[in-house]
């Protein structure tokens, strides 16, 4: 018996962050929040989630946070949005 099995990322998500200042740029309204799932698959079915990918980018300067880099009022939008765990 063949088994196919392995790891895929999901569809990620993106949501622009509201009322949020650029640590970087200063600039307000510019950073967009993006989210990526990875799955455990058996026969490209999705059997569980392994882990979770975040990053918030600005669009004013380009500049990208890393989950360990996003402030406390980063979180706190991403806890709006519902994109936090």
């Amino acid at each position: 018996m063949i088994l196919f099995f392995g790891t895929r990322p999901g569809k990620g998500q993106m949501v622009n962050l509201p009322n949020v200042k650029c640590v970087f740029c200063g600039q307000a309204n510019t950073l967009s929040a993006w989210t990526q799932a990875n799955y455990f698959h058996l026969f490209w079915i999705k059997i569980f989630k392994i882990s979770t990918q975040k990053a918030i980018e600005c669009s004013h300067c380009k500049r990208v946070y890393y989950k360990e880099e996003f402030t406390q009022e980063m979180v706190d939008a991403l806890k709006q949005v519902d994109l936090m765990d």
